[in-house]
């Protein structure tokens, strides 16, 4: 696209985009056969919801929504796509969802799953765990991602082992990093039993590396540091703040209802500076803002474990293992069990 012309009509701009998306398609093309780790600056994904325009240096999102895309044109893949690297982690929170064993992933599985989700639109993978940072190959899976696809690459982590050697390592590599921090001072030391001060200094060093968020769990033990900890965001330039309402995991009930109205106030009367941001399994009862309304479930997003099965969600118990003929066939199977599944319940009702 043209972002210089000052024709536009909304005519001019489809016939730009449409000539943007064909090049860029046959750039694909090429790149993957002569295995080029040149991208093209922008990727447009068609959806539901109209041409989506990305730009992951920036993190610039465009949406032309006026134009109505047939269904046989969208992408196949989600939008994005998180992938649990390792099990492995040296913290022990009692809310994480992770397995507590030693699985990782195989770096060639991963490769071959990125490329895949590349070519058919997705726009993001965001790298998990356990803790990423432990994976052995983690350096390398971020530059694969960086330099022989078009998505953005992100990562969660509690953020302890980003020393200036891994920051160096990565920079360059990763778009957007996610900072666990649930809770401060000592209520962050009682759930995840590292010094609070030390993690204020790695906040300080992952600014250096790329933009950053801050994740932070909500339940009973938390919820009363929620104001402190957006001032801390605020204070070392976090760009967003992800609300993380605890889901049910591991023997535990998750956020109970008097935290859920509690927050819903609180988010209400909120004052500060960096924007809020909430989970899709926690936003129910929340002033939320979603450009892409038709481009959910499925479409919008899917959770690979460690073990290679592609779930809705990383707190889902059961999905499809992803087998030799890739990511797409198993997302296929997948929706087409929710399907069913949605087709029984409709059965039930009276």
């Amino acid at each position: 696209m043209n972002m210089n012309s000052v024709d536009n009509t909304p005519g001019n701009i489809v016939l730009d985009l449409l000539a943007s998306f064909n090049k860029y398609e046959a750039l694909s093309v090429k790149q993957n056969h002569v295995q080029s780790s040149i991208r093209s600056q922008y990727k447009i994904r068609i959806g539901s919801s109209g041409f989506h325009i990305f730009d992951r240096t920036t993190g610039l999102n465009v949406l032309l929504d006026e134009v109505q895309i047939p269904p046989a044109l969208w992408a196949a893949a989600p939008r994005q796509v998180s992938i649990a690297l390792t099990n492995v982690c040296d913290l022990a929170c009692p809310y994480c969802f992770a397995p507590k064993n030693s699985a990782t992933l195989d770096i060639e599985r991963v490769t071959s799953w990125l490329d895949e989700l590349d070519a058919n639109g997705c726009l993001g993978v965001g790298f998990g765990g356990g803790e990423p940072t432990l994976y052995r190959r983690f350096i390398e899976v971020c530059h694969y991602a960086t330099k022989k696809t078009g998505l953005a690459v992100t990562f969660t982590t509690h953020a302890h082992h980003l020393n200036d050697k891994l920051i160096s390592a990565l920079t360059g590599n990763v778009h957007f990093v996610r900072v666990s921090m649930d809770g401060v001072g000592a209520t962050y030391e009682a759930l995840r039993g590292r010094p609070f001060a030390a993690f204020r200094q790695h906040l300080e060093t992952v600014r250096t590396l790329a933009p950053f968020g801050i994740n932070f769990v909500v339940n009973s033990r938390t919820f009363p540091d929620l104001d402190a900890a957006t001032r801390l965001a605020a204070e070392v330039g976090a760009a967003e703040f992800l609300l993380l309402p605890e889901q049910p995991a591991r023997g535990r009930s998750g956020i109970d209802y008097r935290i859920v109205r509690a927050l819903r106030r609180w988010v209400n009367l909120y004052q500060g500076t960096v924007p809020l941001t909430v989970s899709e399994a926690g936003a129910d009862g929340l002033p939320t803002c979603n450009p892409l309304v038709s481009e959910t479930g499925l479409r919008a997003y899917a959770h690979i474990d460690v073990s290679g099965v592609l779930k809705r969600s990383s707190f889902d118990s059961h999905g499809v293992s992803i087998g030799a003929d890739g990511v797409l066939r198993a997302l296929d199977t997948l929706r087409s069990l929710q399907e069913d599944s949605n087709e029984d319940l409709e059965g039930l009702q009276f």
